[in-house]
């Protein structure tokens, strides 16, 4: 089962890697929001430092939901994703591969850049760390939530808008804790609270989500 796991994901990285402009326009847009704030709000200090948590974290789940209509699409239009299906291997397995590959190239991309982003809000730089930590813990669970959205609108027309009513609701936990995590550490009452939270929602993402996802793949094709 591992070699299906490393298989279906090394597929999609090269996927990825070959359609690169696609994880490009994705980290581009992150950059261009957070970088557009300044010039809306002014470049007063104080006031950039007090939305910096908030404006990263809305660009982060802002980025992650422009891509999601990629996670299963390419595979649905050429009936990859149909063969897997009816394959004897775990669904929930390459559901999950597919997954990971999905943040590796949309996620962690993301989480990489936002500490030299905050630093143009004006972020302390003592609450750098936390930033990358609540990304780090907060975009899976939005890979693993958008996915069962994903799969639940395939081959929906407008499914675009109808992914974003769905799932955006189920994002604002993640949001909430996520900036909140960012602006305790800054005002120095200690984030570790948040950071629990985050890591009990995404162990709870990862037992669940991908089980769902298979689901809803399977409903999505009959």
């Amino acid at each position: 089962m591992l070699s299906t796991f490393l298989a279906v994901l090394r597929r999609d990285l090269l996927l990825a890697w070959r359609g690169r402009a696609d994880v490009m326009v994705t980290l581009a847009f992150f950059v261009i929001v957070v970088c557009l704030f300044p010039f809306g709000v002014g470049a007063e200090p104080n006031q950039l430092r007090a939305i910096a948590p908030g404006v990263l974290w809305v660009a982060a789940l802002l980025a992650c939901l422009l891509s999601l209509h990629r996670l299963f699409a390419q595979d649905y239009a050429d009936g990859t994703l149909e063969q897997l299906l009816l394959s004897s291997e775990p669904a929930v397995l390459w559901v999950l591969a597919k997954i990971l590959a999905f943040w590796l190239t949309t996620g962690l991309p993301v989480v990489a850049v936002a500490p030299g982003l905050a630093l143009v809000l004006d972020l302390e730089q003592g609450a750098l760390p936390v930033l990358a930590v609540s990304l780090a813990l907060g975009t899976p669970i939005l890979a693993l939530l958008g996915a069962v959205g994903a799969a639940l609108t395939l081959g929906v027309r407008g499914g675009g808008m109808l992914l974003a009513l769905l799932i955006l609701p189920l994002f604002v936990p993640v949001l909430i804790f996520g900036a909140g995590a960012v602006e305790a550490e800054a005002s120095g009452t200690g984030a570790l609270a948040h950071l629990l939270l985050l890591g009990g929602g995404l162990a709870g993402a990862l037992a669940l989500a991908p089980m769902a996802c298979a689901a809803a793949l399977r409903i999505s094709t009959d």
